[in-house]
Order: structure tokens, then sequence, then C-alpha cells
């Protein structure tokens, strides 16, 4: 008689581990070649955006049935939503004046000019025409061809994610005083983390990284910090699939297949004396375990504290991006 099948065994998903404090860890730096991220960062611009830019998280275009503004690269956007719930976008300056259309209201699917009533229902009209636009029910893209100056593509390139309906989201965002390539570059050096980021990240070791053979990953065994010694170890890969892009999944490990997406999206014109950068970061959690349904239904209360996770690191890694900005500004930067 065949014994029935066994599930397997219940393991939790925190571990104690002593780790070696902060100054008596093994310097990274001799691993961390300017060389190696710098081609990193080059293979990563390279790759096609089809000029499509993030300019938000999803639930915050039409929150509150009001218009969404952005802009981008020198370039006012303006979103909003129709009744049917489908993204609408186009220039943020109404063709009859010139009013600020993100300051308009959004009356039955239709933007209307706060100024003068004027009324824009996602069609061309007077001069004005759309943006294609590209809701992914995380984020909300726009396309640019006048900015990104590539060959358009009809959808932006997607990571992939977690499925919706067994994940939660969040998304944050900042912005800082450098270039999109200031914070791609920040997140294709893995080996910062437990120097620059103790409080979050200990034990970090960069097993793998691109070899110019196809595997273009940074493969990383990280623990990240709980309270004390309590530390969730996992397995991360960073990848970079376009040009203001990184990702980072876990392979294994707690939360196997979740991601974390950084986008850099540039609010000033190319070649800007002071640019500005804006950081859109989704977090897209999943877990194998009974309890996450718990924490799905519970994603409201969940949202907040992942932004704020999110927004303590990048208090750091602006600061990180910003300073290699400035040093690339005097050619007094390394890399």
């Amino acid at each position: 008689m065949r014994e029935p099948a066994r599930s397997p065994a219940w393991r939790a998903p925190l571990r104690v581990r002593r780790f070696p404090r902060w100054g008596e860890q093994a310097p990274t730096w001799r691993e961390a070649k300017p060389s190696l991220i710098a081609n990193a960062l080059s293979r990563a611009a390279a790759r096609p955006s089809g000029n499509w830019f993030v300019v938000g998280a999803s639930r915050d275009v039409g929150a509150g049935g009001r218009p969404y503004g952005r802009t981008v690269g020198g370039v006012e956007v303006v979103l909003w939503r129709t009744e049917s719930g489908e993204v609408r976008a186009g220039p943020g300056a109404c063709p009859h004046l010139g009013a600020p259309l993100r300051e308009g209201r959004v009356v039955c699917g239709t933007l209307v000019c706060r100024w003068h009533g004027l009324a824009l229902a996602g069609g061309p009209f007077a001069g004005w025409e759309p943006y294609p636009v590209h809701d992914d029910g995380v984020l909300v893209w726009v396309r640019l061809d006048a900015v990104g100056g590539e060959t358009p593509l009809d959808r932006p390139v997607l990571p992939v994610r977690p499925d919706r309906g067994s994940s939660v989201d969040a998304v944050f965002s900042a912005v800082g005083r450098c270039e999109p390539e200031d914070v791609i570059a920040n997140r294709l050096d893995p080996w910062h983390g437990s120097w620059f980021h103790p409080y979050a990240f200990t034990g970090l070791r960069v097993v793998d990284t691109p070899r110019g053979d196809g595997q273009d990953a940074f493969t990383v065994d990280v623990s990240f910090r709980v309270a004390g010694r309590l530390v969730v170890p996992v397995r991360a890969e960073f990848t970079a699939p376009g040009p203001r892009t990184v990702v980072m999944r876990i392979a294994e490990g707690e939360g196997a297949t979740s991601v974390v997406e950084t986008h850099a999206t540039p609010l000033t014109p190319p070649g800007a004396a002071s640019p500005r950068t804006a950081v859109v970061e989704a977090v897209v959690a999943v877990s194998g375990r009974r309890g996450f349904a718990l924490a799905r239904a519970a994603a409201p209360a969940l949202r907040p504290l992942m932004r704020r996770a999110a927004g303590r690191l990048w208090r750091d890694d602006l600061a990180y991006a910003e300073r290699r900005w400035a040093l690339r500004g005097t050619g007094r930067f390394p890399g």
C-alpha cells in the first residue's frame, strides 16, 4: 500500500546568524572593479527602451478622480483615467492658453481644464496630440519619441514579475540631482550593500558577475536584517533589461521570484546644468507560505511600510548617485 505523500517540512523564514561587525567585514573594493561596473552600465545603455518612460504607480494615476502630472525629459505630461479605467496621456499644457492640465479636473472620464473649461477626451484636439501610454497594473509608462530618440516600440520592455493575483506590490518614488545613468550605476554595484546599508543587509557576497557570454547578471548571496541576529538569507540576481531599469530578482530562498524594479526617469532635458532624475521603484513580493494570503489581504496597510523601507535605502543611494554625477561633472570620477 502506497504511503500518502508528505508535504515538505515547514521551515521558518528567519535564521539566527552571527556576522562580523561593520568595521570587521572583508573589504569589497578590490572586487568592485570600476571597469566591471562601467561595462555592465554600457551594455544596459545599448539595450532598446523603445522611448518608454515610467511615470509613476498605476494606482496613483486617477486616484481621487484627479489628473496625474509628471515632467519627463523637460516635457510636461498629464495622465488620467477614462470611465472604463483606461489611462490617457498627452502634453501637460492646455492647447488653448497653456494652462497646467495637471491642475484640471476629470469629469466623466474627460479631462477638463480649470482655466476655461476646455475638455479633452484623449484624442487629438487643436494641436494637442496624445502620447502612447501603457498601464502594466503596477506602473504606468508613457512613450515620448522626441525625448528617447530611439526606434519606437509598441510596448515597453517589461521584466518578468510574479502574478499580481498572488503578490503584494508597492511603489516608491524619489528625486535626485543626477542623471539616470548614475542611478543605474548604483544598482549595478552590489558590493556596496553591507557597507553602505548595514542596517538592511549583512553577509553580502557577490558569487557571479557578468561574463559577456550571454550571462549578464550579478548574482549575490545576502541576508536581509530583521532584528538583532535574525536575518532572512536569499540569493538574488541583478539584471539591466534596458537603459533606465535594473531588476533585482530573488532566485533562491524566502520570497523566491519576488522582484524589485528600479526605474530611472529623467525629469530635465539631456545635458541640463542641474539634472534631476526620478527613481520609481516597484517591489513585487510573493511567497509560497500559507500565511502570505493574510499579507495580501493586508496589502493597503503593508504598502506604507514597504515604501518606508525603500525610502531609507534610497536616502543613501541617491547620495551615492548624486556624488557620482558631481564627480563626473568635474572629470574626477575614477570610473
